[in-house]
């Protein structure tokens, strides 16, 4: 269940193409579970998993982690959504952005830049190469890689947002979460409560931003390992959508209950953090807590995802560890859903009072004397949040503390 408001936004006075911003949709969803796909064959054939691994090293290397790192399945989603995408919509092509390089070296050494061929058949043959000569894994890899697969019901057939693909970009974070796909633990995902780590964490996300703003606009998770089939045993995944436009707003999550309040009696917030939050963070946000309400998860977007899902109030981050990769398409649905993601830096340091406004993280520019990932980071730290309430308590308690 979804709302959907058909009022719509003026940008620049563009015709409004509700049918192909239908079309992008509705691509993006069948594109993340083809990625959902190539990730689980990935983790299904063990030969084949122990070769996907390399470390990141120089600028691409995420300092956050003494190991951060890029596997092939990464590598392959994401030249395979960049594809795809680039094939329908090619005035997209060139602001089709991704976390990974496509370069990926082999275990004789050779540098071998990963692509999407035609056919099948040169996939498989690329593939094999950076495979070391495994065919059979790259068979497996190529057939994910150009299955069709069926189409992704959305139900969005009257979404109307007058945007042309021109004027947008995409951000596709392939697998984020990498380190707890590739460790692999298999938690049993609890209706109504978060999970702190496990193969459920690893989502694939695709964000959709205005060039010219850098507001998103349309996001797409997929988590490939939300539950197991009964009956094969296999792992089963799960979508989640969202569009935000001016007043056009439409989510697959029902918004979440409002954040309690924080008086006399009340449950206090639910926050959720990053397991290596600083203690200075964790002891000012423990009195807006209740007991059990302070959580910590793995990976950023699952952590917002249980924000979208209203597992938690709000997600709290004050360093600059994720990356607009991590945030873009999540984001989206926050904002559908009348929340958002804000520079927690540039809101304590606000005089007055925020809404949020003018700290929403945006997705076009890079930082000024950055250099390699560190130029789309999320420098200020973040809060993501639905209720304004629950970013002002969070706000209102960290302010001259950080």
């Amino acid at each position: 269940m979804f709302f959907v408001s058909k009022r719509m936004c003026d940008h620049n006075n563009a015709a409004p193409t509700p049918t192909i911003m239908a079309d992008l949709l509705r691509l993006l969803l069948r594109v993340a579970e083809k990625a959902a796909d190539v990730a689980r064959v990935c983790r299904q054939e063990a030969p084949l998993f122990q070769l996907l691994v390399q470390e990141k090293t120089g600028d691409d290397k995420n300092k956050k982690f003494v190991q951060d790192f890029k596997t092939l399945a990464d590598v392959v989603i994401q030249e395979m959504i960049r594809h795809d995408v680039g094939a329908q919509f090619p005035e997209m092509t060139g602001f089709i952005h991704g976390e990974e390089s496509n370069k990926f070296e082999n275990g004789l050494g050779e540098s071998v830049v990963v692509t999407v061929c035609a056919t099948e058949a040169e996939t498989l043959a690329l593939l094999a190469t950076v495979l070391d000569g495994d065919r059979t894994a790259a068979s497996l890899l190529a057939k994910a890689i150009h299955q069709d697969p069926a189409a992704v019901d959305t139900g969005t057939e009257g979404l109307s947002v007058p945007h042309r693909p021109s004027e947008l970009g995409i951000w596709i974070d392939p697998i984020d979460a990498t380190s707890q796909y590739i460790e692999g633990r298999e938690e049993v995902l609890e209706e109504g409560r978060l999970s702190p780590s496990g193969l459920h964490c690893a989502l694939v996300l695709i964000g959709v931003y205005l060039r010219s703003t850098g507001e998103p606009i349309m996001g797409v998770i997929n988590q490939p390992f939300n539950h197991k089939d009964p009956a094969g045993g296999g792992w089963r995944g799960k979508h989640f959508w969202g569009v935000s436009c001016g007043s056009v707003k439409a989510c697959s999550v029902s918004a979440p209950k409002p954040a309690p309040d924080r008086g006399e009696g009340g449950n206090g917030l639910s926050v959720v953090l990053s397991s290596s939050e600083k203690r200075l963070v964790t002891d000012a946000l423990a009195p807006l807590c209740g007991p059990g309400r302070m959580m910590y998860a793995s990976g950023a977007g699952y952590k917002i995802l249980c924000v979208i899902q209203g597992l938690a109030d709000v997600y709290v981050l004050s360093e600059g560890s994720t990356f607009k990769w991590d945030s873009c398409a999540p984001h989206a649905l926050l904002r559908a859903l009348g929340g958002g993601v804000v520079d927690l830096n540039k809101c304590l340091l606000s005089s007055g009072g925020t809404d949020g406004g003018e700290a929403q993280l945006t997705y076009h520019r890079p930082l000024a004397q950055s250099h390699g990932a560190d130029r789309w980071a999320n420098q200020g730290g973040l809060v993501a949040y639905v209720d304004c309430k629950s970013l002002h308590a969070v706000i209102d308690t960290l302010k001259d503390k950080l």
